[in-house]
């Protein structure tokens, strides 16, 4: 039996005949959807029945001995109940692990059940506070919509996406070949986790190829109805939407045929109209296959991109040995898209590298901002919890406290005077003293420290100040008075039964009775006589004697009442400072650009000036001019194994000489990883980051193609291929 099913004892699923009834006859109203896995919140546990327990059962307790019936006869259905711990467990595999189930969770009781959370692999919204709760969102899935039209000669392709995390909305257009190798790159640099095909197109002979080009990416498909990929009334839904002029979406929509009713199916998929917190938070842009390096999804996994569950250390992927990000969660995530979008652009290359650069030579400057990084919470998630209304104090402080500490970023910044001053101060600086002047992230600061009571945060509290209002000050002051009256009549009650205050006599507060005083049963003996004549037996059990006064009850009372009103009170002040905070989510929205970009190069630069070997600075010419020349290259993630004393190597892809290269030799004889190498430096230098090499210099590239390993195709081979705009 496996050790997940003795841990997470399970919860016995307890129902009369009637109940058990209405359930039956609602489950069974339920469409079928294959992939759906439905879960029933039964308050303290959930539950999951007929192919979905037998799922559950198999796949994460790995044995159908978890397995109960539910009914009886014919009627009856499989049933598997889970605990809260093993819930999240599931949801956790299922929406980020997973590209084959949607997950659905009701509520209600008898008959009578809702569908209150639903999520995809695409669209993770309803569970993020399950499925983040302890973890950081490493990566920011995407949902695309692809609108096919299939000709003779190849096909044409519209493409909408939403970007849920942070909220940016995209289109493009492009023709295909029939293997599709530029949707297979979009894919892979947008990070889609699912896709929309109208349904008809899912039945068109030239669909296969299409689906084997998501299916190596890794992407769920979810078909839709072909009038859902109507784009009539797109510029007015991006009105209500987007952020700017409506004159500037109508023109970037009008120049497509196809992508206008992709966008248009994502925005309704995903119900962006539906929630008035989304209108006028979003930013759209138009997508260009070109912008950036193509990698297919072959690509990324011979050259151990991002990270695998079967990597024994984080060092064996790129992504793992790269990570040295400290924020929670952005800069994980901005590093999560730089490695699927390398850069074509020479000078904006160039900047990185720069800023990596200068960081490296300062080490006092780049140790100093990490460190406060490591303080600085996921900006970008806070914000999306305060523009979609689920935010609260604990958003607010949380938020408040990365605040705090920009001002000693930008200390810390300021004191930098080398060659890459002005860069910094454009890049940095002048961002973050825009974000924090008075009328700012100042002021955001200002009503924090006058509303929150931030003495109490170490208690784990977080509410409003009394002094923030006059009504709520009103009623702490009720209260805390109230308080020492009821203190007060404890001691008289204690002197009037001559018994010892709070070790014999003791004063409790309950939901059943409210204020209470409390004596064990052998104190009671002593105290008969007077208990029962001055004071209310109210409940004799093991534990001990609860009785009150009629002083007490009335003070009790009055306690419960000022107490309610305490409490609403500062649920309207807290609904008003959360409604203040939203208005300055686009100040933080530029803060945490400006922060994540920070992290990732700083990460870059600890990398290579923290590594027991040698990183440099690649020199990067355009495409069109100067040679790959690798002098002592290393495979970066190969010399990082403890066990390994890694051999440098050269490479030398000069133009118009040695630019094709054909790598000999035995098995087993490093054939592979010379070949990664040159790859994966390559891809690192056009990210921005330092390479493993002595010396380094690299003509952009913009695609990589790689087959590489044993579990490759023999006919294939073993290949790696960088291509250019104008040599192949």
């Amino acid at each position: 039996m496996d050790e997940n099913f003795e841990q997470n004892k399970l919860p016995e699923l307890k129902l009369d005949a009637k109940q058990a009834q209405g359930f039956l006859s609602f489950f069974k109203t339920l469409p079928s959807d294959p992939r759906a896995i439905r879960f029933f919140d039964r308050r303290d546990y959930y539950t999951a029945h007929g192919e979905n327990a037998t799922f559950i059962a198999k796949t994460y307790y790995h044995t159908t001995t978890a397995l109960r019936q539910l009914g009886s006869g014919s009627n009856a259905i499989s049933t598997v109940s889970v605990n809260k711990n093993m819930f999240e467990t599931v949801a956790r595999d299922l929406l980020l692990e997973r590209t084959d189930h949607t997950l659905e969770l009701y509520e209600g009781n008898g008959s009578n059940w809702k569908l209150v959370k639903s999520g995809t692999p695409g669209n993770l919204g309803s569970f993020e506070d399950i499925l983040f709760a302890s973890n950081e969102m490493q990566d920011s899935p995407v949902v695309v919509a692809l609108f096919p039209n299939f000709r003779d000669n190849g096909c044409t392709l519209g493409l909408g996406y939403v970007n849920l995390t942070t909220r940016v909305l995209g289109l493009t257009e492009f023709l295909d070949d029939s293997h599709f190798t530029n949707v297979e790159s979009a894919f892979v640099a947008l990070g889609c986790k699912e896709c929309l095909l109208p349904v008809e197109s899912t039945k068109s002979s030239e669909y296969r190829s299409l689906n084997d080009a998501m299916t190596r990416c890794g992407v769920m498909v979810t078909e839709r109805k072909k009038n859902e990929f109507k784009g009539r009334d797109l510029v007015q839904d991006l009105s209500r939407l987007v952020k700017g002029s409506i004159e500037l979406v109508r023109d970037l929509v009008a120049g497509f045929e196809f992508a206008p009713g992709a966008l248009s199916c994502i925005i309704s998929y995903v119900e962006l109209l539906s929630d008035e917190s989304n209108y006028g938070n979003y930013t759209i842009r138009q997508y260009n296959l070109d912008s950036y390096m193509r990698l297919d999804s072959a690509a990324m996994k011979a050259l151990n991109v991002m990270e695998s569950k079967s990597d024994a250390n984080k060092n064996f992927s790129l992504f793992g040995l790269m990570n040295r990000t400290c924020t929670a969660g952005m800069g994980k995530r901005l590093l999560h898209m730089w490695l699927k979008q390398p850069l074509l652009d020479v000078n904006e290359i160039n900047s990185r590298l720069d800023l990596v650069q200068a960081f490296v030579e300062d080490t006092a400057l780049r140790q100093d901002l990490r460190q406060h990084l490591k303080r600085i919470s996921d900006i970008e998630r806070l914000i999306r919890c305060l523009q979609n209304k689920r935010a609260s104090l604990f958003h607010i402080v949380k938020l408040y406290q990365s605040s705090i500490r920009l001002p000693y970023i930008r200390s810390a910044l300021e004191q930098y005077d080398g060659q890459f001053a002005s860069l910094i101060k454009e890049r940095y600086l002048n961002p973050l003293e825009r974000s924090t002047d008075d009328r700012h992230l100042n002021k955001f600061i200002g009503l924090v420290e006058a509303s929150v009571d931030l003495d109490q945060l170490e208690s784990g509290e977080y509410i409003i100040s009394s002094a923030y209002d006059s009504n709520l000050s009103a009623l702490k002051n009720e209260q805390e008075t109230l308080e020492r009256q009821i203190h007060n009549l404890h001691k008289l009650a204690a002197t009037d039964l001559d018994l010892v205050l709070d070790k014999a006599l003791k004063l409790e507060k309950g939901t059943q009775y409210g204020h209470v005083f409390r004596i064990t049963k052998k104190e009671e003996t002593k105290v008969r006589k007077k208990l029962n004549t001055h004071f209310i037996v109210l409940e004799t059990r093991k534990d001990g004697v609860k009785f009150t006064n009629t002083k007490l009850k009335k003070l009790g009372d009055e306690y419960q009442r000022v107490l309610r009103d305490y409490i609403n009170c500062q649920k309207e002040l807290v609904a008003r400072v959360v409604q203040t905070a939203a208005s300055f989510s686009e100040v933080f929205e530029e803060v945490a650009g400006s922060l994540s970009e920070l992290d990732v190069l700083l990460s870059f630069a600890d990398l290579a000036a923290c590594s027991p070997t040698l990183y440099t600075r690649p020199s990067i010419t355009p495409s069109d001019v100067g040679d790959i020349i690798l002098d002592g290259s290393r495979h970066p993630c190969v010399e990082a194994q403890d066990w390994v004393n890694f051999i440098p190597n050269d490479c030398k892809l000069v133009r118009e000489k040695s630019w094709f290269q054909i790598i000999t030799g035995p098995n087993m004889g490093g054939k592979s990883t010379y070949i990664r190498q040159v790859g994966v430096n390559i891809l690192m230098a056009q990210v921005g980051s330092f390479v493993p090499c002595d010396k380094a210099s690299i003509s952009v590239r913009d695609c990589i193609f790689a087959r590489v390993g044993a579990g490759d195709c023999q006919v294939s081979g073993t290949f790696l291929m960088v291509t250019g705009n104008q040599i192949m």
